[in-house]
């Protein structure tokens, strides 16, 4: 006698999977404000690195703000019609706003920014001096 292992939901698990496989794949192709690139938050000895990765956008297309210690990275990707048949579209297309607080100890006159193959790098120099020392406190 062979042992088989039961699956008590396997049946319902194929049953909800058939009538609509691919129905909200379908509904959600690719376009609208769902986009959130991917970005890391680095922090070095003398700076804050933001890395973006922003395949297929314009450096025209986007824009970095700093306003009350909130940096802002907006943009775009554009979708370009094109004479073929698209079987399936699974990469986002327009705009994205990606925010983040800063520290205080950002020396803002200084940030600078380069786009390159795909990826943002947003250097955010740290102001000189601006590490406070460490403190204990004291538990009653």
């Amino acid at each position: 006698m062979q042992l088989s292992k039961w699956k008590p939901f396997s049946n319902i698990e194929s049953f909800m999977n058939f009538p609509v496989s691919g129905l909200f794949d379908e509904m959600s192709n690719g376009f609208g404000n769902e986009w959130r690139p991917a970005v890391d938050f680095i922090e070095k000895a003398d700076e804050f690195l933001v890395k973006a990765e922003l395949p297929e956008v314009k450096k025209e297309d986007v824009k970095i703000n700093i306003e009350n210690n909130i940096l802002s990275v907006q943009g775009e990707r554009r979708y370009e019609e094109k004479d073929e048949k698209q079987h399936r579209l699974e990469r986002f297309y327009g705009s994205f706003t990606r925010s983040f607080t800063l520290p205080d100890n950002i020396d803002t006159d200084q940030c600078k920014a380069e786009f390159k193959d795909g990826m943002l790098n947003i250097h955010l120099p740290k102001r000189a001096g601006s590490e406070k020392p460490k403190k204990s406190i004291k538990i009653n």
